[in-house]
């Protein structure tokens, strides 16, 4: 091996503790999946990973996005009218157009912190070039569905994939970031085509640690549920097949606390201000 790669080797989710990942930024405190929300959550000092989403625009760019469409809840167009919702594709508009909706001045009627400022739905690229701090990795979602897929909000996965893998590591180092996805296609996708690529396991709804490896097919550098689903028994059993788990999304320090008490290997929240003082 040689001493680069090494050292991207010793650079990884593993290095860390505790690892506090800041939820699409900081979304319980800025305007979520934008570039001043990776630079919020970088204000304090346990978060340790930057989780965001990505989805693909018309011209084949990556861009930071929870959906595959202009959200009404959140963005606004141009001229001030609030977007449409899946009527706004963003598979079916330019990295330019998107660009034009405001995300970030609505009040965000579940998130009253979050501070109100105009921003847009940023390229990956734009957003990576803005960190500059190498002790910071990255946890980006393949928000790829069936459906979004069948219904035309999204490439194939494996064009998806490809563009995401082409994208991120123009930037990073393979030590500094990994890929997840509730959509296990994504996943085994990675798996035979990149696997130097630290994936993710992200599950929404029973957990059962034999079920969910088998079904998977490999076992994945992290398993990602809801937490409220877990308990010490999985935590136990993902840590015998030596998969590391990090649940989502915990906004509450009192359980944060009680988390940490069951083993877990890290924890991704809206609000990196209520993460316990050590």
């Amino acid at each position: 091996m040689t001493g680069i790669a090494a050292a991207l080797t010793i650079f990884s989710f593993a290095a860390f503790a505790v690892d506090w990942q800041g939820h699409r930024g900081a979304r319980g405190l800025y305007p979520e999946n934008t570039i001043g929300g990776m630079e919020e959550a970088l204000k304090y000092k346990a978060v340790t990973t930057l989780e965001l989403d990505v989805v693909i625009s018309k011209d084949q760019k990556v861009v930071v996005s929870h959906e595959p469409w202009m959200s009404e809840e959140i963005c606004t167009d141009k001229g001030g009218a609030r977007a449409k919702g899946r009527a706004q594709n963003l598979y079916r508009m330019t990295a330019a157009q998107i660009a034009e909706f405001d995300c970030g001045t609505i009040p965000h009627p579940r998130f009253p912190e979050q501070k109100k400022v105009r921003a847009h739905k940023p390229l990956l690229d734009d957003l990576l070039a803005r960190i500059p701090n190498k002790n910071i990795a990255f946890n980006i979602e393949i928000k790829s569905t069936l459906e979004d897929e069948r219904d035309g909000y999204q490439p194939d996965v494996k064009s998806f994939v490809d563009l995401v893998v082409a994208g991120v590591k123009r930037r990073l180092p393979v030590g500094r970031f990994t890929l997840q996805s509730f959509d296990w296609r994504v996943l085994r996708y990675l798996r035979s085509t990149y696997p130097d690529v630290r994936l993710v396991a992200l599950l929404e709804g029973p957990i059962n640690p034999e079920a969910v490896l088998k079904d998977l097919g490999f076992s994945p550098a992290v398993f990602s549920p809801y937490y409220k689903d877990l308990t010490r028994a999985h935590v136990d059993a993902f840590h015998r097949q030596g998969v590391k788990v990090i649940p989502w999304t915990v906004n509450d320090t009192r359980e944060m606390t009680e988390l940490l008490k069951l083993g877990v290997d890290g924890m991704i929240t809206d609000y990196p201000n209520r993460i316990p003082k050590k």
